[in-house]
């Protein structure tokens, strides 16, 4: 018999931040054994809503304007800071959206999941030790005993966050608040840790609330569905009939949103046009392709990179004891101007340390770089400054790469101040202004800090600050893996008009194979720091040799 009494409930809440209100009398339930998805754009209020639950709100639940939030018998609003306390990562977790931001960096990660172990659970701390082991196998993180003395800064993007699952359910919640929980995870980590939490909350009859800008995921795993915008509940109901027949014009937007793996749009569809009633979709023909290769083909590439091998000394087990480790193992690739080169594999393949070896910023033990025909290593002086310009990375974690006591629109002017790009700081300030605006953000937030930004805004604010030197080249590593479903659909039109127009190459590391079969020309397959496959990307998606490859593609999610 199906439990009638929600774990969660949530009426008519409305939360707001100075005179903005960013959530508007929302009301919904969660009951005990059922997981119910939360989809909707930056800004529509998701997080602030799971923030509000957790009682994690700036200056405590003060911003709440009115409603009531219950869990069980508890209304949350009148639990003192210590009752919270005990509730928080006991009987409500939470996985947060950026792993970097919200573990310690100065505690070996297993130290982590330990501590909320010992701190609400009567175990010893040799059972405890024993217990987090077992939850780094049940994620699936590599070694649990190297992985369990490693810093997080010396682990991947999505094996960060695969630590942050395992702190989450390390004590058996009643209610896991799951903020984009797959961000970070390629297609296959993804699917198996879906299956995970599935698999969990049916043997615990754990409620779960599960955010996502990835509409494929939520297809995948959630009972119900919540679809907000700007702030308010514009459609719920079973997730398998909104999918199906989605009433309302924005859900509508949502879903045609997304990169199709079939046909490739010359540009996509964003929700505003839905919403506007815009839509008209031409599709790329493969003669148009074939010349657009052509053109880009016939020139010397503008990177080249020749046997390219880097190894890391990695921690054994308790005792300090290390192990190297090779990340990249005989890599070779060209990138041409006007190309954009897809890379793809799983998390700690390689992709990011391949990134931040172009840009120097990993040194290798063997190989070279090339850069318009010369060795990236014989750079110096003004030719390294010049390098460093016209080759420009958007990082994976957008939070963790700007500086929070630094506004963004100052953050965005200085690289254009220290290559001294225009004359004046007035002349820098109208380009920044031009590139916030390109970007899809607005005048006002110039002089707004970071933490004042959503992680999508953050982004956006990221790719702004790239744009902001004119580069010939940008690395984008997991560059649009932290935005909702229609501005991710912005940037990548706005990544191909950049293209077009200047003439830019990227590097476009993803996880999720729509986004890079959309943007690609050529991909690039790696696996255990190997390059497996290579070709264009086409032909790679609808004739992968390779059975990794064929693993990937399969994991694929579909809505």
């Amino acid at each position: 018999m199906k439990n009638t009494t929600p774990i969660l409930s949530v009426q008519n809440l409305s939360i707001a931040f100075g005179k903005q209100t960013v959530v508007h009398d929302l009301s919904f339930e969660v009951f005990s054994d059922e997981i119910v998805g939360v989809v909707g754009e930056s800004s529509s209020g998701k997080s602030v809503t799971a923030l509000s639950i957790m009682g994690l709100l700036p200056k405590g639940n003060k911003h709440i304007q009115k409603g009531s939030i219950r869990f069980e018998t508890m209304d949350l609003h009148m639990l003192s800071t210590d009752e919270f306390k005990s509730l928080r990562g006991n009987q409500i977790s939470m996985i947060f959206q950026e792993p970097m931001s919200a573990l310690n960096p100065s505690m070996r990660c297993g130290n982590q999941i330990l501590e909320a172990i010992l701190l609400h659970t009567s175990l010893t701390k040799k059972a405890a030790k024993e217990e987090v082991l077992r939850l780094m196998e049940l994620v699936q993180l590599p070694d649990p005993k190297i992985s369990f003395s490693k810093y997080p800064h010396q682990i991947s993007g999505g094996q960060q966050q695969r630590i942050m699952i395992a702190l989450a359910i390390a004590c058996q919640p009643k209610l896991l608040i799951a903020d984009e929980p797959t961000t970070a995870l390629d297609v296959t980590v993804q699917k198996e840790i879906i299956s995970l939490l599935k698999d969990i909350q049916k043997k615990t009859k754990m409620a779960m609330l599960f955010i996502t800008h990835d509409l494929g995921l939520v297809s995948e795993i959630a009972d119900r569905l919540l679809v907000m915008h700007q702030g308010k509940l514009v459609e719920q109901g079973l997730a398998s009939s909104i999918f199906k027949s989605p009433k309302e014009t924005y859900t509508q937007g949502l879903l045609g949103a997304r990169p199709p793996m079939k046909k490739r749009p010359l540009r996509l569809p964003t929700v505003a046009d839905s919403m506007d009633e815009k839509i008209s979709i031409a599709f790329e023909t493969k003669k148009a392709r074939n010349e657009k290769h052509k053109k880009i083909y016939c020139q010397p590439p503008i990177l080249e990179a020749v046997h390219l091998k880097k190894e890391f000394m990695t921690p054994i087990g308790w005792l300090g004891e290390k192990s190297r480790f090779t990340a990249i193992n005989d890599v070779n690739f060209k990138l041409f101007p006007g190309e954009t080169l897809g890379l793809v594999g799983e998390s700690g393949c390689g992709k990011s340390t391949l990134a931040k070896a172009i840009l120097q910023l990993e040194s290798l033990e063997e190989g070279t770089i090339l850069y318009e025909g010369i060795d990236i290593k014989k750079l110096k002086g003004k030719a390294l400054k010049k390098f460093r310009k016209e080759v420009q990375l958007v990082f994976q974690d957008p939070f963790a790469s700007l500086n929070p006591s630094i506004r963004i629109g100052k953050a965005i002017m200085e690289p254009m101040r220290v290559h001294k790009m225009y004359a004046t700081q007035k002349q820098r300030k109208e380009k920044t202004l031009e590139l916030l605006q390109k970007v899809g953000l607005e005048s006002i937030h110039f002089d707004r800090y970071p933490h004042e930004f959503s992680g999508g805004q953050r982004q956006r604010i990221n790719i702004a600050r790239a744009l902001a030197l004119e580069p010939k080249i940008i690395v984008c590593d997991e560059s649009v893996s932290a935005l909702d479903i229609s501005v991710q659909a912005q940037i990548l039109n706005l990544l191909n008009d950049l293209k077009d127009q200047f003439g830019f190459s990227y590097l476009f590391i993803s996880h999720d194979l729509s986004v890079v079969r959309y943007m690609s020309d050529h991909l690039m397959v790696m696996k255990q720091g190997r390059m497996i496959e290579h070709g264009e990307a086409d032909s790679v998606f609808s004739n992968p040799k390779n059975n990794y490859t064929q693993q990937l593609l399969a994991a694929i999610p579909s809505v």
